[in-house]
């Protein structure tokens, strides 16, 4: 009896083991995948992201934990700012969590964007971008995008893309970093575990977006064609 019990734990433990390596291999190439395919797609500074009519905007709070403003908000903010500023993009999606009257994600966008100079009438909200596949999965079938500029943390950004690609919108990145604020490994950590999350919200169990809604497409005006801005700005990405 001893002996069985030692070797159905030895088998345990062996399957355990192997268990676990198979999920820290799933983990490692999950993350790598993820990075690998969507770099060619992601610009790390505002005047080299190529231009797009509309940039989707991720919404973060405003304030952390502790009670100071956030830097990833004000980053993704001013980049955002800086895009509509130079032509690189003529609307913003500003999309994010509106769970309670007392914290609304978009609401706190528009009013920082508009206090930057950006124009109203090239700002909407999207209260139902409640995660980042949320906010993908609704700019294609609510707001009608099949092309957008993704603004976010370099962090974020890898899946962002991913899913939006996978979902057969035609997005690239700009990186909304602020230099002097280090990313913490409790954020690291959590981005690479969403990362492989994706993976099996794409693959495996069909996710769906938690609320879609009725289509309600974006109109852009067309006084200024973005076919008339395009050429000047594709000349910085022209080969020589």
């Amino acid at each position: 009896m001893h002996n069985l019990l030692l070797k159905w734990l030895k088998r345990l433990l062996m399957s355990l083991g192997a268990l676990s390596l198979l999920a820290t291999l799933l983990f490692i190439g999950g993350n790598f995948w993820v990075l690998a395919t969507t770099a060619a797609y992601i610009e790390r500074q505002p005047q080299q992201c190529r231009p797009a009519e509309v940039g989707i905007v991720f919404g973060t709070s405003h304030w952390t934990r502790s009670g100071v403003r956030n830097p990833h908000f004000h980053a993704r903010m001013r980049t955002a700012a800086t895009l509509i500023e130079q032509s690189q993009v003529e609307h913003l999606l500003l999309s994010g969590d509106n769970r309670t009257q007392a914290y609304n994600e978009p609401r706190a966008m528009w009013r920082e964007l508009y206090r930057r100079g950006v124009a109203s009438e090239q700002l909407t909200m999207d209260f139902a971008g409640f995660s980042t596949y949320d906010t993908l999965a609704r700019a294609r079938d609510v707001f009608q995008l099949d092309k957008a500029l993704l603004i976010t943390q370099s962090w974020h950004l890898p899946r962002a893309v991913y899913i939006g690609r996978e979902l057969g919108i035609d997005v690239t990145g700009c990186v909304a970093d602020d230099p002097t604020v280090a990313v913490g490994w409790r954020l690291k950590l959590r981005e690479w575990a969403a990362r492989v999350a994706t993976l099996g919200d794409l693959y495996v169990w069909g996710r769906e977006p938690y609320f879609l809604g009725t289509p309600e497409p974006i109109e852009l005006p067309r006084q200024t064609p973005i076919d008339l801005i395009l050429p000047s700005l594709n000349e910085r990405f022209s080969p020589p």
